[in-house]
């Protein structure tokens, strides 16, 4: 891990959580790694929990219904507490449709910004390199969220990032201004 000038940067009030939440495909991940290399240029330690990939290895006896979806969102958000504890900074990447799952994510973490990436389901669509949305709409899938599974937006976010209005470095550079104006990350 990166540490700047050789030492890890101190955070004001401890570890905290950035829980990413969205559609499939809205750019969660691609932000998250963006942030990520930004706190760890800067002596942070982070981690990128991304929910793909702690599906194939921690949550892979997990199916894709409302069950499953939470208990999936249950693993990731105690993996962040631990991360959190120890002055980590985990950045959670996962579309955790429901507002229950994160609503208990942030009474177990604590220390939790809630960032909505809201990214309209057409550009969703178009960015999806897997092909879910097109099995979905063909019936090949079932259970899609945004198609016949719904997303559930937060009600109170405390950031919301937009990423069809700017790049990925600029969704970065705002979301690590709102953590400075919110407290979580030092001024500069």
């Amino acid at each position: 891990m990166s540490t700047h000038a050789g030492r890890s940067a101190v955070l004001p009030n401890g570890g905290f959580c950035v829980w990413l939440t969205g559609l499939p495909s809205a750019g969660k991940t691609t932000i998250g790694r963006e942030l990520l290399t930004r706190l760890r240029a800067l002596g942070y330690h982070a981690e990128l929990l991304d929910g793909d990939e702690i599906r194939q290895g921690l949550s892979s006896d997990l199916g894709f219904d409302r069950a499953g979806r939470e208990s999936h969102a249950s693993r990731v958000t105690y993996m962040a507490k631990v991360l959190a504890r120890n002055d980590v900074i985990p950045i959670v990447a996962l579309i955790s449709p429901y507002r229950t799952s994160r609503a208990r994510a942030r009474a177990e973490i604590g220390h939790f910004v809630e960032v909505y990436v809201d990214t309209p389901i057409g550009v969703c669509e178009t960015r999806d390199v897997k092909g879910l949305y097109k099995k979905a709409r063909s019936g090949a899938i079932r259970e899609m969220t945004g198609v016949d599974d719904p997303y559930e937006p937060p009600e109170s976010p405390e950031v919301v990032v937009h990423t069809t209005d700017a790049t990925t470095a600029q969704v970065a550079d705002r979301l690590y201004g709102r953590l400075v104006e919110l407290g979580w990350l030092p001024r500069s």
